[in-house]
């Protein structure tokens, strides 16, 4: 219901409509929404890829690609993955395997903090930006685009123009931008980690 309509028109009565229950026997399950919204982002958090063993550069790369589409499925959850203050077990785990992979390959619990706050900061900033942009495919860009363009002088805006105009060229897809950002950010963390000594 909130992956169709969005959390704030989530509510128990409409639940248990579509359960078809009563909403009150809802709360022999779960103790208000909170609740229930805590056991939805751990569902959310269930179905991203956990860091597996090995390398930290390749097990970070595919947990965030696994997390950001998981994020792209559940839209209402982008700004709520780290609000938690009763988290389910999943939840831990992924927080726990996260650290886990980082501490094994070497990093110190600093570096490793480091290393997670910029991840997640990047993964759900972009799920965030990704979430409220006002398209989907390329056809879609393509005709905001010709609309913005009609709106504004091209040239006292040039930059933005031709902006625009790539993001128009067909193919274009802002999803694929997210690859090459974390890329960028990986590699400034493994240029970070290895001028730290081990801990």
């Amino acid at each position: 219901m909130a992956d169709k309509s969005g959390l704030e028109l989530l509510t128990m009565r409409k639940l248990g409509e579509a359960l078809g229950v009563e909403a009150m026997s809802l709360y022999n399950h779960v103790t208000n929404k909170e609740d229930l919204i805590d056991g939805m982002i751990d569902v959310v958090f269930d179905e991203t890829q956990l860091p597996g063993a090995g390398a930290w550069l390749p097990a970070m790369r595919a947990r965030a690609i696994s997390l950001r589409d998981v994020l792209a499925r559940h839209r209402w959850a982008v700004g709520l993955m780290e609000s938690r203050v009763s988290p389910g077990p999943a939840n831990l785990r992924h927080h726990d395997a996260v650290l886990g992979s980082l501490r094994a390959s070497g990093f110190s619990i600093e570096m490793a903090a480091h290393a997670y706050s910029l991840l997640d900061s990047y993964i759900y900033g972009f799920a965030q930006t990704q979430s409220n942009l006002p398209f989907e495919s390329s056809e879609e860009i393509a005709a905001i685009g010709h609309e913005m363009l009609r709106h504004f002088p091209r040239d006292e805006y040039p930059n933005l123009a031709e902006m625009i105009g790539h993001a128009m060229k067909p193919g274009y897809n802002h999803g694929g931008e997210f690859e090459f950002g974390l890329d960028v950010l990986l590699g400034g963390i493994e240029r970070s980690f290895a001028g730290v000594e081990p801990a």
